[in-house]
């Protein structure tokens, strides 16, 4: 509902501004029409925002078990010495 509502707000006023102004951009002018401008900003506005929210890949989780010679070993279990300790 929020996306019609905003998408039904810019079209209204991109319509109402079709006059043709000077545009400066860097070294140039144009004759532009607003349309166009407002227009091209929504939309780059809209790229951005797209690729700032979007979630982040997950980094590399490593295998949590370790294989040495041959035998996989979970690395949060203790030692047989350590557990005598804390016993």
């Amino acid at each position: 509902m929020f996306i019609i509502f905003i998408t039904v707000l810019l079209t209204v006023v991109i319509m109402q501004n079709t006059d043709r102004v000077r545009f400066s951009f860097l070294f140039a002018d144009f004759m532009v029409s607003k349309l166009i401008v407002l227009l091209a900003v929504a939309i780059i506005g809209f790229i951005i925002g797209v690729l700032v929210g979007r979630p982040r890949r997950s980094k590399y989780m490593p295998d949590p078990d370790i294989e040495v010679d041959g035998v996989r070993k979970h690395p949060n279990t203790l030692s047989d010495e350590d557990r005598d300790y804390i016993s």
